[in-house]
């Protein structure tokens, strides 16, 4: 079974790297975006120096590291969700839970193959244009990358998570996107993407850092700038798992609730 998991993920991989043209405009698109905020980062830093916690160095390089994981974590929406909401839209769902294969764990292995290419192919280019522009303060010690690149699968996990129950919201409804907007929209802000949490003021702040969505982009983010070590890091990696599977087994929940008795908008 794991086999054919990993060809699902193997396969979306490639299917992903088909799309040369738009992967080129995501990474340009994110680069540009990356020089408008780390200038506006830059003239906050230097009237508020050590804002957050951060140097001037490490908010740029925070900019960077959220640009590669944008389209990574899928933090505004997408990746699979268009293809599973037409799908419950047309009925063709009903063929998908006939099918010997868990219908969440298809999807999720999908959805990782997607994020793989996503980090290498328009992750990696404008983190590398960020280091070339700016001095950022990137780690040396290859465990660090290493508890990086697992913040970031269990971000994707997360992330996949809510983008999933957000799709199973068709079942009931006659169309998602106007949840899947307001979830996306809710992820930007409480992400960290746009701000790091720690700058967001009192019980907002608290509450935006215990929420899912700050396991998407802040914590992976803190694990690369080595703000996250020791027993911080393990804690970090704990709380990402934690929201991880409490979402996945919400999304099993809402699944089971809704596939008992299958209406589909096709008949």
């Amino acid at each position: 079974m794991l086999t054919l998991y990993g060809s699902v993920a193997r396969g979306s991989f490639r299917r992903h790297a088909t799309y040369r043209a738009a992967t080129f405009a995501g990474a340009f698109t994110n680069t540009a975006f990356g020089f408008i905020l780390s200038s506006t980062y830059l003239a906050l830093w230097h009237a508020r120096p050590g804002l957050g916690g951060y140097s001037a160095e490490a908010a740029v390089t925070y900019i960077w590291i959220g640009q590669a994981l944008l389209a990574t974590v899928a933090v505004w929406g997408g990746g699979f969700q268009d293809e599973l909401q037409a799908r419950i839209r047309s009925g063709d769902v009903a063929v998908d839970l006939y099918r010997p294969v868990d219908l969440q764990a298809w999807w999720l292995a999908g959805d990782l193959g997607r994020a793989a290419f996503q980090l290498l192919a328009r992750g990696a280019a404008p983190l590398l244009v960020g280091a070339l522009a700016y001095r950022l303060r990137l780690p040396h010690a290859a465990v660090t990358w290493a508890a990086f690149l697992l913040s970031a699968a269990l971000a994707v996990t997360v992330s996949f998570a809510v983008r999933y129950l957000v799709s199973l919201t068709g079942f009931w409804l006659l169309d998602a996107d106007g949840v899947r907007a307001l979830v996306g929209i809710t992820g930007m802000f409480l992400s960290g993407m746009l701000l790091p949490l720690a700058l967001f003021p009192g019980a907002l702040g608290a509450a935006a850092r215990v929420l899912p969505w700050s396991a998407m982009v802040q914590v992976p983010c803190d694990v690369l700038l080595e703000r996250r070590t020791g027993g911080a890091l393990a804690r970090a990696l704990g709380f990402q798992l934690l929201w991880a599977v409490l979402l996945l087994g919400a999304g099993r929940a809402v699944q089971g609730a809704a596939t008992r008795r299958v209406v589909v908008q096709g008949g």
